[in-house]
């Protein structure tokens, strides 16, 4: 079936071309008529207008590009979907493109977005990013800018996190009520701030109780439910005394328990387990997975409204950015909850 185009809706109505193009896309010059009829036409005849295309004319665009680690985690598609109602509800759409935790899909998704003339860019970074002059290139452009989950705090850019201090603190200490003492701890080789403040969180809950950090029970790696399991099988293959898990994130926490079920270990009467995020999955295992929540949904929200006062904003990355820091909150289930203190 042939595309409808602007040309068809000139011809339909006898007038020309520069006025139904101008007509669709509001221009002032235009008349309250004329545009009613043009609409009126291009709708009866099925035209759809190519967005980009008329972004790419004008230098304008409702469209914003989000950048994600990964959608495999319902974490990132929980935030997107907060994003999307807001910026939706504000008569914005948006571009969605997946890193794959990688610094060059990040950049490509980037050079995408500035191809595309978004009128901004909201971005997780990817755990395979180490420079930051594709960041820096979108400040440098003045186009807005925003962090969620994942920041950089050396790049001046508003952001939406999570207290992830805290989280790694209530995690830990949670295990420590629960009547454990033996506490691993598995985090990650990369040096993001929410993976090293997880684990000073965790270091200090120790401390406050009065226990040792023993360096035996922090194990660096590649998150991943395999890396999970993997940490399990090290543990016990070396002998080393445990007694619970506070994992990063909940894919490791899961592989993790997993191990720990595959040797008929009793969780959580002999090891517990508790991970980092509250993906979906985490209230659907047995045992049910204790993980502390990260309000996805409100993380979303609150970095959408923040980029629309950015959007609005006559001195973009004149002042210091605004940074929300959202609550974590503790969710308990049955592979923690050994006693009811």
């Amino acid at each position: 079936m042939k595309k409808v185009t602007i040309h068809d809706i000139a011809k339909e109505l006898d007038i020309a071309f520069s006025t139904v193009a101008r007509a669709l896309n509001d221009h002032p010059a235009i008349s309250d008529t004329t545009k009613r009829s043009v609409r009126e036409t291009a709708q009866r005849l099925g035209y759809r207008q190519n967005k980009i295309a008329s972004s790419l004319r004008s230098g304008q665009s409702n469209t914003i590009g989000i950048i994600v680690p990964s959608l495999d985690v319902s974490f990132f598609s929980s935030v997107v979907h907060g994003i999307e109602k807001i910026m939706n509800e504000n008569g914005y759409s948006i571009l969605l493109y997946q890193s794959n935790e990688s610094q060059e899909g990040e950049k490509k998704g980037i050079e995408t977005f500035l191809d595309s003339r978004v009128a901004g860019i909201i971005a997780s970074v990817a755990k395979g990013t180490t420079t930051y002059e594709h960041f820096a290139e979108i400040q440098r452009r003045r186009i807005p800018f925003l962090f969620f989950d994942r920041a950089i705090e050396a790049l001046q850019v508003p952001s939406v996190t999570i207290d992830d201090y805290k989280g790694g603190f209530l995690a830990t200490e949670h295990l420590i009520r629960q009547g454990y003492k033996r506490i691993v701890h598995i985090t990650a080789r990369q040096s993001m701030d929410i993976f090293t403040e997880r684990m000073r969180g965790y270091v200090d809950a120790l401390k406050r109780h009065d226990l040792p950090v023993d360096e035996r029970l922090i194990l660096y790696g590649d998150f991943s439910l395999d890396f999970g399991r993997q940490c399990i099988r090290e543990l016990c293959q070396h002998e080393v005394d445990f007694d619970a898990v506070f994992a990063l994130e909940d894919f490791t926490a899961m592989g993790a328990l997993q191990q720990l079920l595959a040797y008929n270990v009793r969780v959580p009467e002999d090891v517990g387990v508790i991970g980092f995020a509250n993906e979906s999955f985490a209230a659907l295992v047995t045992p049910g997975l204790s993980s502390i929540d990260q309000q996805t949904e409100e993380m979303g929200e609150a970095a959408a409204a923040l980029f629309l006062r950015m959007l609005r904003s006559d001195d973009l990355y004149d002042n210091p950015p605004q940074r929300v820091v959202l609550e974590p909150h503790l969710i308990v289930r049955a592979s923690t909850a050994r006693n009811s203190a």
